[in-house]
């Protein structure tokens, strides 16, 4: 394993990246059964990848079938995509929570501050109903930590919902409204009120609840019904131990540990820092499953680091947080 542990990792810098990338490629190649066999079937000489242009990503889909994990180990925490009956689940081993639990809240505070300045409001199901879940999860920890007394899962109680949110906001309390997407508009259709204290954010989710929107109109929805200026977004996966954000507009920017590029839907092989393709997600956090991920994700990269998704692959598997509430 490389000198740093999963906690100096995530205090890396920009210029330590790649070579950092390219030493857990290497050991993981070594030590991931699953990622060693996928590299050897494809007849890559680690030794000869020298940029992470020409790293293969492990396919998101290895998550279902495979345990995916670094070393041998048994894990503190298994994590598990929603899906609905008859649907296979990626599962993510998780080798110490810790790293997880500093990933998320480096990540969130990197953004927004720190978190005991809000209250956490998460319209999710609670840690009690979906345990496995990571973003619930994450979401539970917040609120842990915000300390706020009405911070907490809100899930189908959107009366209660809105009578604390109309009291936070006469308060003139921070407060972080974090909510699958369709929820978020299932609760805009009942209640409307504006949030000028708030912030609203959403972490994607519509198929098989909702007829599909794109990103640009869900948003300008829930801009109409609560009279914020911008909506903000959360883009995370099962099979991730870190999370990207955006602050509008749908551009969402990594912490220093991960990296979103783009590869050629055509030829998968091809992997680009800029420019449309499908995405391919570095994330250093998960030193112990496997740092790279080819996702079912289309998106666009931009020179600055920052990225857009601009929707799900055709036929890629229904997944995700849009089925949390299933």
């Amino acid at each position: 394993m490389p000198e740093q542990g999963n906690h100096k990792i995530l205090g890396i810098s920009s210029a330590e990246f790649e070579p950092l990338a390219l030493a857990i490629f290497r050991e993981q190649c070594r030590m991931n059964a699953v990622y060693g066999e996928f590299i050897r079937t494809l007849g890559v000489d680690p030794v000869a990848v020298r940029s992470i242009t020409q790293i293969p990503f492990l396919p998101v889909r290895f998550f279902k079938s495979r345990a995916v994990q670094t070393g041998d180990f048994k894990p503190a925490a298994i994590f598990e995509s929603s899906g609905t009956t008859g649907m296979v689940s990626s599962r993510h081993l998780v080798k110490d929570l810790s790293v997880y639990e500093e990933s998320f809240t480096r990540g969130f505070e990197l953004v927004y501050g720190p978190v005991s300045r809000y209250c956490l409001l998460g319209l999710l199901p609670s840690y009690l109903e979906r345990g496995h879940s990571s973003l619930v999860y994450m979401v539970d920890q917040l609120v842990k930590k915000s300390g706020h007394p009405q911070s907490g899962f809100y899930a189908g109680d959107y009366a209660k919902l809105y009578k604390v949110l109309r009291q936070l906001e006469q308060d003139g309390q921070a407060t972080l409204l974090i909510g699958v997407t369709y929820a978020l508009l299932d609760f805009a259709a009942q209640y409307s009120l504006p949030l000028k204290h708030t912030i609203l954010m959403e972490t994607g989710g519509m198929k098989g609840r909702r007829e599909e929107m794109i990103r640009p109109e869900v948003h300008a929805l829930l801009q109409k019904s609560f009279s914020v200026d911008a909506v903000h977004s959360e883009y995370g996966m099962t099979e991730l131990l870190s999370q990207a954000y955006s602050t509008g507009s749908g551009v969402f920017r990594c912490p220093p540990w991960m990296k979103v590029l783009v590869r050629d839907e055509e030829d998968p092989f091809r992997v680009l820092e800029t420019g449309s393709g499908i995405i391919n997600i570095i994330d250093l956090a998960n030193l112990h499953s496997c740092a790279f991920i080819a996702t079912d994700d289309a998106g666009k990269c931009r020179a600055d680091g920052s990225f857009e998704v601009l929707g799900r692959v055709d036929g890629s598997d229904l997944r995700g947080c849009s089925l949390l509430l299933v």
